[in-house]
């Protein structure tokens, strides 16, 4: 893989594939696949089987999701401060009516749910704002201010979210911030409601389940590249919102583009039943660490009889493992934790509401959905594991699993985010790691290499593109894109592979019910199309969102570009001075690893500098000579030192090729 800085997607429209395409090794012409955009005869019946089977008129859901509505934003965009457009405000009203044959008819509906935007009353003294984020903003109202829960994903977005409040109901302060958990939609957009400065002088608490910090750094920053790229395809971060595109994640619309920020919490709360009072409001708090996110909590408003689950329990079944990368989940504990709030508050609370969709009211459909969420993780947990001890290897299993008989019924369990497929295969990982127990599996092959050996066995190129198209034609998707991307990774500059590739992805996104398999499969056959866009950034890659960061957890995400093979000289240690944040930190650099240390000890170079020069130095906005002649930086001892640490950290890319080789 080649080198390039992290970037995120702008939106990009699907194009129509090419009219022909030639063998990349051989003259002979072979057909091209149909053309983008159309749902083949195949899929159009399974879409159509799915409306068949599935009480899709059910209008329960449009009634929640549509309760309460005050007000909407007016404008027809949230604008950066350089006049970028955030977030569209109508790209997604093409969601009405029958679906068309290029949706599943149930993510269509899901999609239009989700999309449904405005400010809602959601109780006595509790709103939400909703539609204009993947995630939803909850606002609290106190004694004096209003208490914000979840400020969305960007600073934008939550910007233009307070100020409808404030329009709405009348401008207060702000005077509580809760983030439910460690994932960057949750709390990207908290400089947009409040700044550090007003924290400290008014003494705002912004608090947060125990372990946040470690978490939100760890996912954002030293995996946040791998992360952001995925979720470039995972979200549809690149190709047009329309029914032959993007209609939704499942999870909520999109997400926005603009800054996401971090602001530090004031406090991190563990246990369960925990009680703060935040502006004369009652909270208490319930650890769901290791469910949805490493770091989670639940609360509950014993005045108001609500309750919050986060994103523990939403109107989808989600992710025990993400599309875009993250640690394993625990689908065990997921359960025990949804049941018990069950336990402690089902009985006692009117309302539940979450940071995802719509809220659900009435004490009897509380627990009907908290029992539904529990389930439908149980489910997962207890179907793998039963095959996996009877000897099922991780694919097995999964295929294996069917819907439960619950879900016929029960829209907010079903497989708009996660899967059963692919959490039953996350269960699995959880458990016995990646590998499914065939030794022929255990130290296969890289795929470029295995591909062109495929290939070759075969018949070589033309023999496996004409098995592709049989296997296309005769609606058998899953099949052909295996054998169509042996042919890619084998000749990835061969357009008749990548054309059919794409086509044979594209049928399977216009299927799928998950709004995150639909975005991964139709990004994919975009970039197969059209190549990689080349501008944007990763979340985490803007001065904003590292000036939060804590010193050790930053050098921890330097340490892990550190490239030992342009290390040219023997060890040293070097020592950083940050007089803006009264921190020292050593770097202990070695032939093979790098080892930050919080310590001022004697090194072979001393550089004296400001914190907030060193992000702009990692982000590559200013460089060492502008620093010194500046006067921003010094080096006392050896400078070479310095500048072979530097020289030695990779500067990720963030455009790799994840659908070609």
């Amino acid at each position: 893989m080649t080198s390039r800085l992290a970037v995120s997607a702008l939106a990009l429209a699907l194009i129509t594939a090419p009219s022909f395409a030639q063998t990349g090794g051989a003259d002979s012409a072979v057909p091209a696949p149909p053309p983008a955009g159309e749902a083949s005869e195949a899929t159009t019946a399974a879409n159509r089987a799915v409306a068949e089977r599935l009480p899709l008129d059910d209008a329960s859901d449009f009634e929640d999701a549509s309760r309460g509505f005050l007000a909407a934003i007016e404008d027809d965009a949230i604008l950066a401060e350089d006049g970028s457009v955030v977030w569209s405000i109508p790209q997604f009203d093409f969601l009405e009516g029958e679906s068309p044959a290029t949706v599943n008819p149930s993510l269509w509906r899901q999609s239009g749910l989700a999309a449904k935007h405005g400010l809602f009353e959601v109780a006595d003294g509790i709103w939400q704002v909703r539609g204009y984020d993947l995630s939803v903003m909850s606002v609290i109202e106190g004694e004096t201010g209003w208490i914000i829960v979840d400020p969305l994903t960007v600073k934008e977005t939550a910007a233009a979210a307070l100020k409808l409040v404030n329009d709405t109901l009348g401008e207060r302060p702000v005077t509580g911030v809760i983030y439910t958990h460690s994932h960057a939609d949750h709390f990207g957009g908290a400089r947009g409601v409040i700044s550090e400065e007003e924290i400290e002088a008014r003494g705002v608490p912004v608090l947060a389940p125990a372990g946040f910090t470690e978490s939100a750094v760890a996912e954002n920053l030293i995996a946040g590249n791998q992360m952001s790229r995925r979720a470039v395809l995972m979200f549809g971060r690149s190709i047009g919102r329309s029914a032959t595109g993007n209609v939704g994640t499942g999870l909520g619309p999109a997400l926005p583009q603009g800054t996401t920020t971090l602001v530090l919490p004031t406090e991190e709360i563990g246990g369960w039943g925990t009680e703060r009072v935040i502006d004369g409001v009652t909270f208490e708090f319930m650890d769901a660490s290791g469910t949805e996110a490493p770091a989670e909590f639940m609360f509950y408003l014993p005045e108001k009889r609500a309750l919050c689950t986060a994103e523990v329990a939403t109107a989808t079944f989600h992710n025990v493992l993400t599309m875009r990368g993250a640690k394993a989940r625990d689908a065990l504990k997921w359960s025990r934790v949804i049941d018990r709030a069950l336990i402690d508050y089902g009985d006692k609370s009117d309302l539940v509401f979450a940071s995802h969709h719509w809220p659900t009211w009435q004490q009897q459909n509380v627990s009907d959905f908290l029992k539904g969420q529990r389930d439908i993780y149980r489910y997962v947990h207890d179907q793998t594991m039963r095959r996996a001890n009877a000897g099922a290897t991780i694919t097995e299993a999964a295929e294996s699993i069917p819907e439960p008989e619950f879900s016929q019924d029960n829209f907010s369990v079903r497989d708009y985010y996660g899967t059963i497929n692919h959490n039953a295969k996350a269960v699995y990982q959880f458990y016995f790691g990646w590998w499914g127990g065939v030794p022929a599996d255990f130290n296969a092959l890289p795929h470029e290499e295995s591909a062109a050996r495929y290939v070759d066995a075969m018949g070589g190129i033309d023999a496996v593109i004409e098995r592709g198209i049989e296997a296309f034609e005769a609606g058998d998707y899953r099949w052909a894109s295996e054998v169509f991307n042996h042919a890619v990774f084998a000749e990835p500059e061969n357009e008749a592979a990548k054309a059919w590739l794409a086509a044979s992805y594209e049928q399977q996104g216009f299927q799928a019910e998950s709004g995150a398999w639909r975005s991964y499969y139709l990004t994919a056959a975009s970039e197969l199309r059209n190549g990689l866009p080349e501008t944007g950034r990763a979340t985490a890659a803007n001065a904003e969102f590292l000036a939060a960061v804590p010193t050790p957890d930053l050098f921890d995400s330097l340490a892990t570009r550190y490239n030992p093979e342009k290390l040219t000289r023997e060890p040293f240690t070097i020592v950083f001075e940050f007089p803006d944040v009264s921190e020292t930190i050593s770097v202990s650099v070695g032939k093979d690893v790098v080892v930050p240390r919080m310590v001022d000890e004697e090194g072979a170079a001393r550089l004296t500098l400001d914190r907030a020069d060193f992000n702009r130095l990692i982000l590559q906005e200013v460089t060492v000579p502008g620093l010194m002649q500046s006067g921003g930086l010094s080096i006392e001892g050896d400078a070479s030192a310095a500048a072979a640490f530097l020289g030695a950290l990779e500067t990720p890319d963030f455009w790799f090729p994840v659908v070609t080789p």
